[in-house]
């Protein structure tokens, strides 16, 4: 049975923590039998995932492929490469008072772990962490978003035909069932969706001190300094704003120009944005509500829109509005977006820019264009963000051996690569001394000899 309901979900529980309580998911041989079971997953059914995709989110296919098979892919092909390293015992120096002995760590798995996943990209960000968690030898209890139905189903069904369905199970549902899932106890959460839900997450969490990793959202800025090459800024820029309609959790959220080149900039971000927009096939708004909520934030922003305001209700189709100088505390600047509206506002210098992102919550992401080093190396000791990408956007979480993860309310914790294997391992300490040299003169009472001696060997 792939999918289960509130009812049943104790039970699913604790049918994964029997798997894991037989010790088979520690086996190496396992771990990588799941990481090849999801890639050829991936392969086999490219065309039933990617017509999921469409069907909940209108998602291009090949929109679909880049953002979500292939990373996904390429993140579980990283960890089986590497898997055999991660593994490995580190040995740990003995302090001299303490020898003989032997000293390391070694990674273990945590146990069973729950994965909730949001509907923005309901493929990667569902399969990308359950590679790290399986990598680490956990059973693990998929929740993918109701909210994208197809996807959800098209999972729920393969999963258990690649993978152990004794160790990994997906579990269908909404609101109801992730309440439920939450009432009992994990050994770790990783939860992707907004702040406020994260805050739920958290909270069901500590009551039984379970340990969470929580990749939320916020309005992630954009710098470009004068010193930037605006026409690749500004493609760049649009492209990582209509990527998945703007709907991606790292998205560009607002851009901070510096004021000798807002004018060039803005003229041609508009002219990229509608190139795309007449050119490129779109992804939906989610639902109604969505689209509601996007129109709800282009009213009293107090700025120029550059941009025609367009939507299909039909196709929930919306085309990419830029404002120019919206009222800082308005909605639009106070919101995480999540769709494909973007404010642009002058500033002074790179300097500004940066006091402006240092006055408002850390971010997930934070984006700079310029030629300069020193400019780059200013911006980076001077602002807090979970990423940095340096002349484009988005491209630093398709890297599978960096990690991904927020800070402050954007988030705690991280994974991908060895990082998401960590996450979902204890680093055990362990020391070995042996027996069959055991002087009598090292119990107390310490003779005066022996405190000298000692005092000696580990003098400052």
């Amino acid at each position: 049975m792939s999918t289960e309901t509130t009812t049943d979900v104790g039970a699913v529980i604790e049918r994964l923590r029997t798997t894991f309580d037989s010790g088979r998911t520690t086996d190496l041989a396992w771990r990588r039998r799941q990481l090849r079971g999801l890639i050829d997953l991936l392969h086999d059914h490219e065309e039933d995932l990617l017509a999921a995709l469409a069907a909940d989110l209108g998602k291009p296919a090949f929109d679909g492929w880049l953002t979500e098979l292939l990373v996904t892919r390429d993140e579980a092909a990283h960890a089986l490469k590497h898997l055999g390293s991660w593994s490995k015992p580190t040995k740990h120096p003995v302090p001299a008072a303490f020898q003989p002995a032997q000293a390391w760590t070694e990674p273990q798995p945590l146990g069973v772990v729950l994965l909730i996943a949001p509907w923005n990209y309901p493929l990667q960000l569902l399969l990308a962490p359950l590679v790290a968690a399986v990598a680490a030898g956990n059973c693990a209890l998929l929740k993918p978003s109701e909210l994208a139905p197809a996807t959800s189903a098209v999972v729920a069904d393969l999963v258990p035909r690649y993978l152990d369905p004794e160790g990994v199970i997906v579990v269908e549902g909404g609101v109801p069932v992730t309440t439920e899932l939450l009432s009992h106890p994990f050994d770790h959460i990783l939860f992707t969706g907004s702040t406020r839900v994260g805050q739920v997450v958290m909270e069901a969490a500590a009551k039984h001190l379970t340990p969470v990793t929580l990749e939320l959202g916020g309005k992630s800025p954009t710098i470009v300094a004068a010193d930037a090459d605006l026409k690749v800024a500004a493609r760049r820029i649009a492209w990582a704003k209509i990527l998945n309609a703007g709907q991606t959790c790292i998205a560009p959220d607002y851009v901070l120009v510096e004021r000798s080149v807002s004018e060039a900039f803005t003229g041609l971000l508009v002219d990229e944005l509608e190139k795309f927009r007449d050119r490129a096939p779109a992804t939906s708004i989610v639902n109604e509500h969505h689209l509601d909520r996007l129109e709800g934030l282009l009213d009293g922003h107090g700025g120029d829109e550059l941009t025609a305001r367009k939507a299909d209700r039909s196709s929930r189709v919306m085309a990419p509005v830029v404002i120019r100088e919206p009222e800082p505390d308005s909605a639009v600047m106070t919101e995480e977006i999540f769709g494909p509206i973007l404010p642009v506002l002058a500033v002074d210098s790179v300097d500004d820019a940066i006091e402006f992102v240092r006055a408002r919550p850390r971010p997930l992401a934070l984006y700079l264009f310029s030629g300069s080093r020193a400019t780059e190396r200013t911006v980076l000791d001077r602002t807090h963000a979970g990423s940095v990408c340096v002349n484009h956007l988005v491209y630093q979480v398709a890297a599978p051996s960096l990690p991904f993860g927020g800070v402050g309310p954007s988030g705690m914790g991280a994974y991908h690569g060895k990082t998401g294997f960590e996450t979902f391992s204890h680093t055990k300490s362990v020391m070995r001394r042996p027996t069959r040299v055991d002087p009598g003169f090292m119990y107390p009472p310490y003779s005066p000899l022996v405190q000298r001696v000692l005092k000696f060997v580990t003098r400052w």
